[in-house]
């Protein structure tokens, strides 16, 4: 995440706090209204059937969101591969591959038998899906339909997730799952880019099922006329050092760590490795799907001179080798844990094939 990035994220989530940033995001909201209106009306483009969309015979449920990045995508996507998996299912993941160097039509992540394809060529978010389910079929596309059409016809998968697929209507979907994060679901209710919305507050109304995540508190949200569930994002009780190790934090609460990521919402990353009582001395952000290049790692080995180990995310983690750095690196697996989940994955089933079956009722 750039400066940038970070001031922006400030003055919309915590508000301005002098004269030149009150004219900033002035300057910025004729530029929102606009950013508003195009998602408006590339929407009423689908409502209408202007803009045509793909009907896979299968089930698709899209998890997305209306803010920009740092919701939790990816442990709520992998929570549902797992979950599918159970039930005897044979789910696709079909993903862009943001931050992946891969530029052909499809990419096929996983078949079933864990990664084909690297982390930097797939993007950090699908090859994590693949690892951590190497049962898995996980596909990367441009045109998220042809990844769709791919992974029914030619790898028989009998239900699509589409990641990050809210504004991306292309395909139709049995089921709309939008995340929202508890702690400020609306940022400033704001598009971008004097705000966080990639559309207006208003396009929830296409939800089928809201999950705020990050709820540790009572949050003030409400949208009535959805169903809404609420969901905590859990680190490990453990480290895993970059080669496989694994550590408990025990291990690692009097050593001095140096912290760093490169998602979208790296603050709340670091906030909960002080919480599980680690000694996080100091910090370095990054940005979102950072691509590790030489000098990148060459800034983390130089800020980190002094310190006992490294430490990161597992998204980050896919794209680093244990020989990049003389000191210990870890990485903290995390996942979702989801409040009153049986009602949640009651909820998904029904809606899910009762849509997909054509009933409304």
């Amino acid at each position: 995440m750039s400066r940038f990035q970070q001031f922006h994220r400030r003055i919309v989530l915590q508000g301005v706090k002098s004269p030149a940033e009150k004219i900033l995001l002035l300057l910025l909201m004729p530029l929102s209204f606009l950013y508003g209106m195009v998602g408006w009306l590339r929407g009423k483009g689908y409502d209408w059937q202007i803009f045509s969309t793909y009907r896979p015979a299968v089930p698709v449920i899209s998890v997305g969101n209306l803010a920009a990045g740092g919701t939790g995508k990816t442990p709520v996507v992998d929570w549902l591969l797992k979950e599918f998996i159970r039930q005897g299912k044979r789910p696709a993941v079909v993903s862009r591959g943001y931050g992946g160097t891969f530029r052909g039509n499809v990419g096929l992540v996983a078949t079933g038998t864990g990664p084909l394809l690297s982390a930097t060529e797939a993007g950090d978010e699908p090859y994590l899906l693949a690892r951590r389910n190497p049962q898995a079929l996980v596909f990367i596309a441009r045109r998220r339909a042809d990844g769709v059409k791919v992974a029914v016809e030619e790898y028989a998968a009998d239900l699509i997730i589409l990641d990050d697929g809210f504004q991306h209507r292309a395909v139709a979907r049995s089921l709309d799952l939008v995340l929202l994060d508890a702690k400020c679901p609306l940022g400033n209710g704001l598009p971008l880019p004097a705000g966080l919305l990639r559309e207006f507050p208003s396009a929830l109304h296409r939800a089928d099922l809201l999950l705020l995540t990050r709820s540790e508190t009572e949050s003030a949200f409400g949208f009535s006329t959805k169903p809404v569930f609420k969901s905590q994002h859990r680190l490990a009780e453990y480290a895993v050092q970059l080669g496989g190790k694994q550590v408990p934090f025990a291990a690692l609460s009097k050593q001095r760590l140096f912290a760093f990521a490169g998602i979208a919402d790296p603050e709340n990353f670091f906030s909960s490795l002080k919480l599980a009582g680690l000694q996080i001395a100091d910090r370095l952000v990054l940005s979102d799907h950072s691509d590790y290049n030489p000098g990148i790692l060459e800034s983390i080995r130089a800020a980190a001179k002094g310190f006992d180990g490294l430490i990161t995310t597992e998204k980050d983690a896919v794209k680093l080798a244990a020989e990049s750095f003389e000191l210990p690196c870890y990485q903290v697996p995390m996942s979702i844990h989801v409040e009153n989940v049986d009602d949640f994955k009651a909820e998904i089933v029904q809606r899910l094939w009762r849509k997909q079956n054509g009933s409304t009722s």
